[in-house]
């Protein structure tokens, strides 16, 4: 049989993933015969392509869900998509510019029209892109939140709320983003540390010929001033008490107001109040009654209330109105100044707070049930180290601004009557009904509908339970079989944003949680520690690797460092690593296929290495199993590996394949094909590719007869003591390697190797191997030390490799003295931990039995060495 020497997934993985979508291996029914095991898709922006965030979530999801499949279970994967309300109004304006379209030019439903198609051209990239990936989702599932059932599950969610008494509408402070021009959540915006200025700005007091110094980072906003405060316990600022201020620039008259609020330490002591454009001076503001003076339009540009640079940009006028007031004497110095600063999440422009008329919905005891049940466990954080923030959100939730002013997206259900009252229904008929009985004379036509879209995550939030049709259709045996899901992955940036949220509507909407388990993956950072980012430039493209290490190499390379909640140094080499590790597999499956057989051969020297493996096998599994119930999905992949690389590739393979060109008898081919199938089982969750190929080429099989589908193994009891055993031969193995590779002796030669031990017995089991694998003649007993000789001491039995022909005493010598010294320094440093009350009696006893072992074996290894130099 002719193979070749490099695995190449090209070839197999567009066929593997087509023969498993013919085969329909993705879809799942509801069966009563099958406990259901569920993962609900964090669904991906339509804006939206693959990025190494995505590749970890979902090679972890995919982990979760082909390991169920092969554990009977009726597994559902359901994909789909988000239409991000901001970012794709974004995409779609900026297409609309470059065809020379305004969207201030377009009616509602022209610009929809577009948006439309331009999530039809370009919204399912990143799910195709998935597919590379090989994510085994049901994609005859695949959903979309502003599909038709989708939107009226929000829709009629908006009006149980409303109707609850849950949903207002009033002017709050919100975060205003200028280039997306709509209010955004507490929660989309990103506080950043940035270098700023800090202006000290001079008042004058009305009426005198003094002033007050102020401090400040936004001297644009000085327009919109409407008090000074001053705390009325600071000794500097008594003699403004009850005066007035004039704005600078402008000169209008303002008060001088006391509160304690304001801190005597920061700045000058005196606070600029602009109730309009700072949420800290909005509420002072209402607590002294002030006027609020809006200054700001929606695109950051100043607006006629400022009465100076009307129309110019925020940023431009901070500068121009600094030179302007160092011009009249006003500007008494400008320091450097870092602070933190907020950012739209979605267009990364500084927010704005900003007095809007906005739609909320009250949080204060809707999201109790969401954080009883997080902190019982009954639903589980994964690393719960994430409890804590967790709990502090929840604990201190503010009401959450429901309403952008997009057009892309749920438009609010509310309709507005000509006297300005509001009526909310799922339809426009509906809510008719209700407008009639404010005015018996309306006519529908009278009736406007909200410009307002709902917020993207008042969509999402409903996820687990829309996907499966179940506000629509609440009994449905979708629903009724597959909620609660099993297992969510996603990140910790969004477990506000989304997971909390899913947990509030899920006990809201069925009474119970949405989810069993959520398990927080890390970030993915280059290696100097910078979180990926296209504006960065520092993140590769995920299809690029895949075509140049394979699907199988991109996800092992992305586990090898990733334990749940923390992050991730990414780095291209651990792709290479898994791109090797796939060509080690394949190279052990070209050698296995290369034995001829003999049928005359009985095999019986292969019994130890056949039972070594087994055992080692379930002692792996039983690990891999642990590491699965604890979500340590590295941990379980690094423990196949080395299952593979280590004892199956470097020491059973060796173990038990023939000479060259001589054949191997049926009985340990078929054992080591049994072993390659298993092992592809428990590779398959990681590897899908690579396994499913050879699943295929170790024996002749039915097409519908696939690993994917394939029964994952149990872990059978496993006999330690011939672990112990193997464990022991194989550390004579390297020793006897090592002396051969350190003395220059060849590889072809035949050696002795004599043992001074009081239980000669204990190296039966593995006799052959170490004669095979080490190269040796004989094996002997001896009841004394050994002239002559090449020595290494293990667990207190004494080895000894006679030495032929001349050797150059005085480099043996020097060798040994060296030896000696190490063996020495370390005797120390055990002996020091082992003198050491704290560590024996707090370090587990396992952990001080293992120092007092290793004791032991140094002084036995230092009684060799100094025997051994003494003859010399």
């Amino acid at each position: 049989m002719s193979l070749s020497t490099k695995y190449d997934p090209t070839a197999v993985e567009d066929k593997w993933y087509k023969h498993w979508m013919d085969n329909k291996f993705f879809h799942s029914e509801p069966n009563p015969d099958k406990e259901p095991y569920t993962i609900v898709i964090p669904p991906p922006n339509v804006t939206g392509v693959l990025h190494m965030g995505h590749m970890l979530n979902n090679t972890i999801q995919d982990i979760l869900i082909r390991k169920a499949r092969m554990e009977g279970k009726e597994a559902c994967w359901v994909p789909g998509t988000d239409h991000a309300s901001i970012a794709t109004e974004a995409k779609v304006v900026a297409m609309l510019k470059e065809k020379g379209i305004n969207k201030k030019d377009l009616t509602r439903e022209e610009f929809l029209k577009y948006a439309w198609e331009w999530k039809e051209k370009y919204g399912g990239i990143i799910l195709e892109q998935l597919k590379k990936l090989g994510a085994s989702c049901d994609w005859d599932r695949t959903r979309f939140t502003m599909e038709e059932s989708l939107s009226e599950a929000v829709i009629e969610v908006f009006v149980d709320l409303h109707n609850k008494g849950l949903i207002y509408r009033g002017v709050r402070m919100v975060n205003w983003d200028p280039q997306g021009k709509t209010a955004l959540s507490d929660d989309e915006v990103i506080h950043k540390e940035v270098q700023s200025k800090l202006y000290y700005v001079n008042y004058k007091i009305e009426g005198e010929d003094t002033f007050l110094t102020v401090a400040t980072t936004r001297p644009e906003t000085i327009l919109g001033d409407t008090a000074i405060c001053i705390n009325p316990n600071d000794p500097r600022h008594q003699h403004l008490k009850g005066k007035r201020a004039l704005v600078p620039l402008i000169n209008r008259s303002i008060p001088i107001v006391e509160d304690d609020y304001v801190s005597m330490e920061f700045g000058t002591g005196c606070l600029k109040v602009t109730p309009a454009h700072d949420i800290n001076d909005y509420e002072l503001g209402i607590k002294h009654n002030l006027e609020s003076i809006d200054i700001l339009n929606d695109d950051g540009t100043l607006n006629e209330k400022a009465q100076l640079f009307v129309g110019e940009d925020r940023f431009v006028v901070r500068k121009k109105i600094s030179k302007e007031l160092d011009a009249i004497g006003q500007l008494s110095k400008v320091e450097d100044y870092t602070n933190n600063v907020g950012f739209s999440e979605r267009t990364n422009a500084v927010i704005e707070p900003k007095l809007s008329m906005q739609w909320f919905l009250k949080m204060e005891d809707i999201t109790k049930p969401a954080l009883e049940n997080v902190m019982n466990d009954e639903i589980q954080l994964i690393p719960p180290k994430f409890k804590n923030t967790y709990s502090h959100w929840m604990e201190n939730v503010r009401d959450w601004c429901i309403s952008r002013q997009l057009w892309w997206g749920h438009q609010i259900p509310a309709y507005y009557l000509p006297n300005g009252k509001y009526v909310v229904g799922v339809t426009k008929e509906k809510a008719f009904e209700k407008a009639k009985e404010l005015d018996a004379n309306i006519t529908i036509d009278q009736l406007t509908q909200d410009e307002d879209v709902l917020d993207t995550w008042f969509s999402s939030w409903l996820w687990p339970i829309s996907v499966f049709d179940g506000f629509k259709n609440p009994d449905n045996p979708d629903i009724n079989y597959y909620y609660p899901t099993n297992d969510l992955v996603t990140a910790p940036e969004i477990l506000f944003f989304w997971v909390a949220r899913m947990i509030i509507a899920g006990y809201e909407y069925k009474g119970e949680k949405p989810f069993k388990n959520v398990y927080l993956t890390g970030i993915v950072r280059d290696k100097q520690g910078r979180k990926m980012s296209k504006s960065l430039g520092n993140s590769p493209d995920p299809i690029e690797l895949i075509k140049e290490y394979g699907a199988d190499g991109v996800r092992t390379g992305m586990l090898f460092s990733s334990p749940a909640g923390n992050d991730l140094p990414f780095d291209v080499k651990l792709c290479e690593q898994g791109r090797n590790f796939a060509n080690k597999i394949w190279n052990a499956f070209r050698l296995v296929k290369s034995w001829e057989v003999d049928e005359n051969l009985d095999g019986a020297h292969n019994e130890a290495p056949i039972a070594w493996f087994q055992a080692r096998f379930d002692q792996t599994l039983t690990e891999v199993e642990d590491h699965f119930s604890k979500f340590r999905i590295s941990d379980a992949l690094m423990s196949t590996y080395k299952l593979i690389w280590n004892d199956f590739c470097s020491w059973y393979l060796e173990m038990v394949k023939p000479e060259y060109q001589k054949p191997i008898d049926p009985k340990t081919l078929e054992s080591t094909i049994n072993f390659f199938e298993k092992l592809m089982k428990v590779l398959h969750p990681f590897m899908p590719f690579i396994s499913e190929e050879l699943w295929h080429e170790l024996k002749e099989r039915d097409s519908k007869d696939c690993i994917i589908v394939a029964e994952w193994p149990k872990a059978g009891q496993y006999d330690k003591n011939i672990l112990a055993s193997a464990e022991q031969a194989f550390e004579i193995i390297t020793n006897i390697r090592n002396i051969r590779n350190s003395k220059q002796i060849s590889l072809k030669e035949l050696l002795t190797l004599k043992i001074k031990s009081e239980n000669f017995d204990q190296f039966s089991t593995f006799t052959s191997v170490m004669l095979k694998l080490a190269n040796l003649e004989t094996i002997q007993s001896t009841d004394q030390k050994e002239d002559n000789a090449a020595s290494f001491v293990i667990k207190g039995d004494e080895f000894f490799i006679p030495l032929a022909g001349s050797i150059d005493l005085d480099k043996e010598r020097e060798e040994l003295q060296k030896e000696l010294e190490y063996t020495r320094g370390f005797l120390t440093s055990v002996d020091k931990k082992l003198s050491n009350e704290r560590f024996v009696n707090n370090a587990p006893p396992q952990v001080v039995e293992m120092e007092k072992k290793k004791k032991a074996d140094a002084e036995a290894k230092l009684k060799v060495l100094e025997e051994s130099l003494a003859k010399m």
